[in-house]
């Protein structure tokens, strides 16, 4: 057992054909959890037609699921630890295709938001236990290189969303965007009940009730507050009362985990210098990554106006070059440390987002698109390494906790962010503004966003000084035979 412990801290150690095996699997949970809320958001307008709802009302089919998304994450830890993380990946999957397949069978909005919520709870829960299982098996010194193959199809999903969810409408109902989804996750749970590990179960702690209570009112409220201040483009009441109350349950949750014995997630993570840092970089990270994914879209549709379906096909390019990218970005990362890669993705991301600010209405569509790319190679670069760099700070037991704080920080950052670029976009944006006319907007709102990467690039900085200093401390820790003499 010891010899395993340490071949899996080896930075050269090589990784089974078992455990590229068991990446491939779980990439499922990435690839639903990606494609199923590009496509919905492609169809909201049709479905609210159909069943005989504003647009407004429509949108609650996708706020109820990043709402419960947020409130089913922090309970993902406590839930992975008694149950086994193998077999609350399986719970998840199950339980997000049939969701599927009920929003499919929906003859209301409020029955499919129902339904949506249900969905949103499962897959809060699916992609924070996939990287617990990786964690747990691939051992720090792998973490790099196992993780980027997950990261892949989860990144390209979200691009080829747009287009399957055009080609679906143009061709079906609105009910396949939701059925498109059971024979992936039927072909995932196959596979998954033959190779994915169940895990060790931990009887061991009581739920923190109040502690889950707190977190679980104070994620969404924050989040509807963002969603709201966001689609009203104005402060108003509703939002502020929900953004301060939400701030006040999470302020509760804080003291409530530091000052009961079993804690619903174990805040002392933050203790490690590394983990803290990196936990800042995801945080700033996430801000840019779905802040760009929401903005990039628009940038075609209303600066070069192009279809749904041509955005969908010029949004590709970015997911190509991020997907070519993340599997040397995992070798990168456990060769070299996950600072030093973030910090380069994260140059080569402002280098390719400055461009947007400055250059006028008129740029050339292949330089946009190889901008695209190399964007995608910077966002690979700088995502997954940092995440690796925190995975690698804990052990086994504290995985858990650790996937789903990590995944909290990067769904927190990207809402926020996301609703940031969108209010300065649509603030800039004259009514009905197309074109030359919307530049000025667009320019404005990539400024921003380059701000947004510099912050990151900050904590990548950090990331760095606390890996070389956490390097230096253990190489001048003295040998356990030097401190017994």
């Amino acid at each position: 057992m010891t010899a395993q412990r340490a071949e899996m801290w080896r930075t050269d150690a090589p990784i089974p054909g078992r455990v590229w095996w068991l990446a491939v699997v779980l990439a499922f949970g990435g690839v639903l959890a990606g494609l199923d809320a590009s496509i919905v958001n492609v169809g909201l307008a049709a479905i609210g037609t159909d069943l005989g709802v504003s647009l407004s009302a429509a949108q609650w089919i996708q706020s109820g699921y990043l709402l419960a998304l947020a409130a089913a994450l922090p309970v993902c830890g406590w839930v992975s630890r008694r149950v086994g993380p193998g077999r609350l990946w399986l719970w998840a999957l199950a339980g997000f295709t049939m969701a599927s397949g009920l929003c499919a069978l929906a003859p209301t909005v409020e029955v499919l938001v129902a339904f949506r919520v249900l969905q949103g709870l499962a897959g809060g829960l699916l992609v924070p236990a996939g990287m617990t299982i990786l964690g747990q098996v691939a051992g720090p010194a792998r973490m790099g290189r196992v993780m980027a193959t997950t990261s892949v199809p989860a990144i390209l999903a979200p691009a080829v969303g747009p287009v399957v969810g055009a080609l679906l409408l143009s061709n079906l109902s609105w009910q396949w965007l939701f059925l498109v989804n059971l024979p992936v996750g039927a072909l995932g749970l196959l596979l998954g009940l033959r190779v994915v590990p169940r895990g060790k179960r931990a009887p061991g702690d009581r739920l923190d009730v109040p502690g889950l209570v707190l977190v679980a009112l104070g994620l969404p409220l924050l989040t509807y507050a963002i969603t709201g201040l966001t689609e009203q483009q104005a402060i108003s009441t509703a939002p502020v009362a929900a953004a301060a109350l939400g701030l006040l349950a999470l302020i509760g949750f804080i003291a409530r985990s530091r000052a009961t014995p079993s804690p619903l997630s174990d805040l002392g993570l933050f203790a490690s210098r590394v983990y803290r840092s990196a936990a800042f970089e995801v945080f700033f990270n996430g801000a840019v990554l779905f802040g760009g994914l929401i903005v990039m879209p628009l940038y075609f549709q209303v600066l070069l106006g192009r279809d749904i379906v041509d955005t969908g096909l010029l949004l590709i390019a970015f997911s190509v070059g991020a997907a070519a990218t993340f599997p040397v970005a995992g070798w990168l990362t456990d060769r070299f440390g996950g600072g030093r890669i973030t910090v380069v993705g994260l140059l080569i991301t402002a280098a390719t987002t400055l461009p947007f600010a400055l250059m006028p209405a008129g740029m050339d569509l292949v330089t946009v698109q190889m901008l695209q790319v190399l964007r995608g190679i910077g966002l690979a670069l700088s995502g997954m390494p940092a995440v690796s760099s925190a995975f690698a700070t804990v052990q086994a037991h504290q995985m858990p906790d650790a996937s789903a704080q990590i995944n909290v920080l990067s769904r927190v950052g990207g809402a926020i962010g996301s609703a940031v670029f969108i209010v300065i976009l649509t603030s800039g944006l004259a009514e009905n503004a197309t074109g030359a006319a919307s530049s000025g907007a667009f320019r404005t709102t990539f400024w921003w966003l380059t701000a947004a990467t510099t912050a990151a690039l900050v904590g990548a900085a950090w990331l760095t000084y606390e890996q070389r200093r956490a390097g230096a401390t253990a190489r001048r820790a003295p040998r356990p035979e030097e401190s017994k003499a």
